[in-house]
């Protein structure tokens, strides 16, 4: 399976309380007041759907891959999640329900299932979505966390808190960059590999609380696919 497979479980984290300005917000130990936004936002997000881009760079050949997609999400039973998400060039569909996996490639008439903490090598979209089902609590315990700016503006014009998350524990990359909104919910993140290689996926064109029925996580294989288990 080929390592640029397009996705990953790692996400963005959320806080719904209105009327705060980020200036505000950095007069009151930032840090602590956005983790605490964050977890609120995660209380109240039930159902998301978002337009995803992400951005992938190789430090050693400095190219870089752009790819496209939609991304739709809804809280789980026992903190897992259900998320799928469907690329554009080359087609691409990655969903994650009931602990499982699926990941199907038309071009090639091949799906790959398995359990959802062992996602394929090289799928790093699902991460930006993984955030959003951490919890303050989670966050403290996983990761050292250092804000890097108070006023980050992303390529859609939102302006956002800049932090780089450390793993306390071993992980299968070095660290994590978060820009976390005004409302607690991190529109963009970045996992820089051991090897310095990147993978940052911003989400805009958000619906939050929408109606998605648990089928919107099946992905329907046509017959004759050629399913591998992994």
């Amino acid at each position: 399976m080929k390592s640029n497979l397009r996705f990953s479980l790692v996400a963005s984290v959320l806080a719904l309380l209105v009327g705060i300005s980020i200036t505000e917000i950095a007069a009151q130990s930032p840090i602590g007041e956005v983790k605490r936004r964050m977890d609120a936002h995660n209380k109240t997000l039930s159902t998301l759907r978002a337009k995803v881009t992400m951005v992938k760079i190789s430090s050693q050949v400095g190219t870089s891959d752009t790819t496209i997609g939609v991304a739709i999400y809804a809280k789980g039973k026992g903190r897992k999640p259900l998320v799928r998400i469907d690329w554009q060039k080359p087609e691409e569909s990655l969903a994650v329900r009931d602990g499982k996996y699926v990941m199907y490639r038309p071009k090639l008439n091949i799906a790959y299932t398995g359990d959802s903490n062992k996602t394929p090598k090289g799928e790093k979209g699902s991460s930006a979505l993984a955030f959003m089902s951490m919890s303050k609590a989670e966050l403290d315990a996983n990761y050292d966390v250092v804000l890097l700016s108070e006023n980050a503006t992303l390529s859609t014009g939102v302006k956002t808190f800049h932090m780089q998350l450390t793993p306390k524990n071993k992980t299968s990359y070095k660290n994590a960059e978060i820009w976390v909104d005004v409302d607690g919910m991190p529109q963009q993140t970045k996992i820089i590999e051991k090897n310095n290689d990147t993978t940052t996926v911003l989400l805009s064109n958000l619906e939050k609380n929408i109606k998605l029925e648990p089928s919107n996580f099946t992905i329907i294989l046509p017959k004759g696919v050629k399913v591998e288990k992994t």
